[in-house]
């Protein structure tokens, strides 16, 4: 499987590529740190987000594309510019038809590091662990999006296991009892409850800035 993580956002936007299966060892096939200028218009920045996320898809052929899914914050401006470079990412891979699935940040955690409650460098470390990679590629943005792409990797495949277990089994040969689910009235019993300033980068990874 090969996942584009998408570390959304406007100042910086975080993009890896990584390849793998679930129980089998996990490669980095690119990792980029997309920078739009924040005097830009803002259409202008959507538009850089929006292209270079359909140049990777195209560029190298995903399965799915991983994007982080947004949480209340107390900045308002933050949000609405991480809701909008999301927007425009997931634009660019449904025109490509490419799957597009979301994971919160705890979720992305929880995969790497083993807790949902994870800094920013533990989970760097790990991802340097579980690519092999000399060092944690900078900025932070980077190695964000390849979490992500670890996490729908792992999680993902688990998760797909499990369905095509479940569609693959054979129907319950318990029957059932004649009235089963009604009171004596007939009546159908009621359902229970339910249940920025860009640091400099390392070596291996591009800090690509749009087009003014």
């Amino acid at each position: 499987m090969r996942v584009l993580g998408v570390d959304p956002g406007l100042t910086r936007c975080g993009l890896g590529v990584v390849d793998g299966a679930l129980g089998r060892p996990l490669a980095l096939h690119h990792v980029e740190v997309l920078t739009t200028p924040a005097a830009d218009p803002l259409p202008a920045r959507l538009l850089a987000v929006a292209s270079r996320v359909r140049d990777l898809v195209e560029g190298t052929r995903p399965d799915v594309v991983a994007v982080e899914r947004m949480f209340s914050q107390q900045n308002l401006h933050t949000v609405m510019g991480t809701a909008q470079a999301s927007a425009a990412a997931v634009l660019a891979a449904a025109e490509a038809g490419v799957p597009v699935v979301w994971h919160t940040p705890s979720e992305v955690k929880a995969s790497v590091t083993g807790s949902g409650r994870a800094d920013k460098a533990q989970v760097a470390a790990m991802v340097v662990r579980i690519l092999d990679l000399a060092a944690a590629p900078r900025p932070v943005d980077a190695t964000d999006a390849l979490a992500l792409a670890i996490c729908h990797i792992w999680r993902g495949s688990a998760t797909a296991r499990i369905a095509a277990a479940a569609a693959a089994a054979p129907p319950s040969r318990i029957p059932r009892r004649a009235g089963a689910g009604t009171r004596g009235t007939g009546a159908a019993r009621p359902a229970g409850p339910g249940q920025a300033v860009v640091p400099t980068p390392l070596p291996g990874v591009a800090i690509r800035r749009a087009a003014p």
